[in-house]
């Protein structure tokens, strides 16, 4: 008697079905998808940034009668130059307007010489209480000048550099010095040393290593430098108004107040917001030049500290 055996069943494996990745035609839609909705909020917030700057700029080409009244589609029709010839010819906004550049440059130049060499040193020839040395610098920016405008009066009196140019100058470079060291020298701390060790090396000295070897790589903190200061320079009024007596001496700031307040006769609204135009224009022309070097400055100050 023989037995059968019977072969045992087959089991099917069931292998699991592969994903399909998206095809080019989705990936195609969600990329068009997105740089839409980037262009979208990006175009919002330009027309929400240009737009009072636009309105400003055209009613400043307005008469001044119109300028303080309602504004209408009819008071857009004749549109001239005459509030900005009237504020230079008649006001002498030319000679404000160089003595606010004057005081921006130079302030703004001195700033990143002075911090740029005062970074280099506190990172590459550290000494005995450099630390304190810094810390005590980064303590300086919590003191607004507001806080010591008295004593700050009385001591810049004393040396001579109230009404001078000079002397606003060297007040902004000592209030921009704190702020501009603590960025160079995270500029300068982010580069590798053995960068500076191989310019040794090569028998480079510490001012060639300084403007040959270093210099590229702090370019966008000192733009920031820069930035700050003229900005800080150009659009001072109360510096300017405190330490200065002599009119011929006078920012544009402080120009457009007086006009503001009537103190040049009948205040004409024409001249003060073409003024206010004039303010703005090198801030926003300034900017638009140097704002990639302006965030991977701030970037570089911000990362490292």
């Amino acid at each position: 008697m023989t037995t059968s055996v019977e072969a045992p069943p087959q089991v099917t494996q069931h292998k699991p079905r592969p994903t399909t990745p998206p095809t080019a035609a989705r990936a195609r839609t969600a990329a068009r998808l997105r740089t839409a909705i980037y262009a979208v909020i990006g175009s919002a917030v330009c027309i929400a940034f240009v737009t009072p700057v636009a309105w400003s700029f055209f009613r400043s080409l307005q008469p001044g009668s119109q300028i303080a009244a309602p504004s209408s589609e009819q008071s857009f029709d004749n549109l001239t130059f005459e509030n900005y010839t009237g504020l230079i010819a008649n006001i002498g906004a030319g000679s404000y307007i160089w003595n606010s550049l004057a005081i921006a440059l130079g302030a703004a130049v001195f700033s990143v010489i002075i911090t740029t060499l005062a970074a280099y040193a506190l990172v590459n020839f550290p000494f005995k209480g450099s630390n304190v040395a810094f810390a005590l610098i980064l303590l300086t920016m919590m003191v607004p000048f507001q806080a010591i405008l008295t004593p700050l009066f009385l001591e810049m009196n004393a040396l001579g550099l109230t009404d001078s140019l000079a002397g606003i100058i060297v007040f902004h470079i000592t209030f921009n010095l704190p702020f501009g060291v603590f960025l160079m020298r995270n500029s300068f701390a982010q580069i590798p040393r053995e960068v500076v060790e191989a310019a040794r090396i090569d028998g480079a000295g510490p001012l060639r290593i300084l403007l040959s070897v270093l210099r590229p790589m702090i370019v966008p903190g000192a733009v920031t430098v820069f930035l700050f200061a003229f900005l800080g320079g150009w659009g001072d009024f109360l510096g300017a108004l405190t330490f200065l007596t002599k009119q011929e001496l006078f920012t544009l700031p402080v120009a457009v107040q007086n006009l503001a307040s009537g103190a040049f006769g009948v205040v004409n609204h024409g001249y003060v917001i073409a003024g206010a135009v004039l303010l703005m224009i090198p801030c926003i022309i300034l900017y638009a030049l140097v704002q990639r070097y302006y965030v991977r400055g701030l970037v570089a100050g911000a990362v490292k500290g």
